[in-house]
């Protein structure tokens, strides 16, 4: 993983369009188009219930060391269904990717990797 950012917080389906717009403007006058990894929710609650304490804290652990969510249960010391539960939702979100990697030997084995090095978490509730 690069030094990449993922932005997620609360905008509305006219913010989005107008990030379109100016992405495609740059496009236009051939500028470089930074890579940008954006994830936006219109409801606050729907961010709140994804990031829940124990999502954070799972994120940040695959964020310090991808692995197969067996692992990640394991050094978390958390049941393996409700991390898989964790990942689906962090997956959905964007948040994390699950890539299939050769096990020497033993067939493949999922591995879970945060798609960012940082994540921004911009909310303003008016």
């Amino acid at each position: 993983m690069k030094n990449t950012v993922l932005e997620t917080g609360i905008g509305t389906e006219a913010e989005f369009f107008a990030r379109g717009r100016r992405i495609a403007q740059r496009a236009d006058r051939k500028e470089r188009i930074p890579e940008a990894h954006v994830v936006t929710f219109e409801d606050p609650a729907d961010l709140a219930r994804l990031l829940t304490a124990a999502r954070i804290g799972l994120f940040q652990a695959i964020k310090a060391e991808p692995a197969s969510i067996t692992g990640i249960a394991t050094r978390l010391h958390r049941d393996r269904s409700a991390v898989k539960r964790d990942v689906d939702a962090l997956l959905r979100a964007g948040l994390v990717s699950v890539e299939t990697a050769v096990n020497a030997g033993h067939g493949n084995h999922k591995v879970v990797r945060a798609v960012a090095s940082r994540v921004d978490l911009h909310v303003l509730i008016a």
